[in-house]
């Protein structure tokens, strides 16, 4: 039988379990059904990384979401660690981080918070000082472009992708620009298919079946995940496609962008057209995001021969207590 101070000390442990699990929050995957829902917190007029559009928080990785003081709060992994994307929406800063904070003590991981602006990061330095180590990664920042820029490559700075441009012109002149619809999707994937299954071949441990699986979801879903996107045929055959989304009511961030390589000039003119199309159809429509270069000097140099207007700065914070490993 057992003694009254036994079955204290069992209730005592309930009742502190309990506790736990209420504090820890509830997050749950995101569907397509949460769109609407998530959308109201990131189209407030704030400019935000690329991580922050819908279509990729869907398409990228295992995300997770919940609302927690007013704010759309965010789990995920990034390099195998467990982060907390900076949360959004107009409530108590204050409250919701707490809420963040106490999230990962109750879970036993490091509180590393992820894409903060120059203006968030001035929040969180406020809130909680000397509390957080700070980190900006270049690799991570975005390449934010006017549209017009891309749309007209006009000038001596644009003198190279001009020519480039122009380049795929001679070698294609019958080329046409189709939107990607029902009819003509299955022939992009296709293309989309064997340009992955060249690059895996070449590089069989690269992250190219990440990205391969987030493209699949893509085109699966592209019509509820309010894409845009464009191919450059050459009779039937795709020479190159492209597809981005909507961040902000002046920005679309641009998802994916795949060429065929031995005609030179095909990715300057999808870039060049996609621009040329959105333009067209969005008329306040102000810039493209091309999202970073993840640190890889090629792409940087690529990225920034386009003369960005503006870069997206972003950082990471991990708690001062738990160390410098970020």
């Amino acid at each position: 039988m057992l003694q009254i101070s036994t079955i204290w000390g069992i209730l005592y442990i309930y009742v502190s379990l309990q506790e736990r699990v209420i504090k820890v929050i509830e997050f749950k995957h995101i569907s397509i059904e949460d769109k609407e829902t998530i959308k109201k917190y990131l189209f407030d007029g704030n400019e935000r990384g690329c991580e922050y559009s819908f279509a990729n928080l869907y398409m990228w990785g295992r995300q997770r979401w919940a609302e927690v003081e007013g704010h759309l709060v965010l789990f995920s992994q990034y390099d195998r660690k467990s982060v907390y994307p900076f949360p959004v929406g107009a409530g108590d800063k204050k409250a919701v981080l707490d809420a963040l904070i106490n999230d990962s003590c109750e879970r036993g991981i490091t509180c590393r918070f992820t894409g903060l602006t120059s203006r968030e990061r001035e929040i969180l330095e406020k809130l909680y000082p000397n509390e957080f180590h700070i980190k900006c990664d270049r690799g991570s920042w975005d390449y934010v472009y006017d549209i017009n820029d891309l749309a007209e490559l006009r000038g001596r700075k644009f003198h190279s992708k001009k020519n480039k441009y122009n380049q795929f012109i001679n070698a294609c002149p019958d080329y046409r620009v189709e939107e990607i619809n029902n009819g003509n999707m299955q022939k992009i994937k296709e293309m989309v298919d064997t340009w992955y299954r060249d690059k895996l071949i070449d590089n069989p441990d690269s992250d190219f079946e990440m990205e391969k699986a987030a493209i699949k979801k893509g085109f699966e879903h592209f019509f509820e995940l309010d894409m845009d996107g464009i191919a450059i045929f050459r009779g039937d055959e795709v020479l190159a496609m492209t597809m981005g989304s909507f961040t902000s009511e002046n920005t679309i961030d641009v998802h994916f962008e795949k060429a065929r390589t031995e005609i030179d000039g095909t990715y300057a003119a999808i870039n060049c057209e996609f621009a040329r199309y959105l333009r067209e159809k969005y008329p306040q429509l102000e810039y493209l995001n091309r999202e970073e270069d993840m640190g890889i000097e090629g792409l940087r140099k690529a990225k920034t021969s386009y003369r960005p207007h503006h870069m997206v700065e972003k950082c990471w914070a991990r708690k001062a207590e738990d160390g410098y490993e970020y």
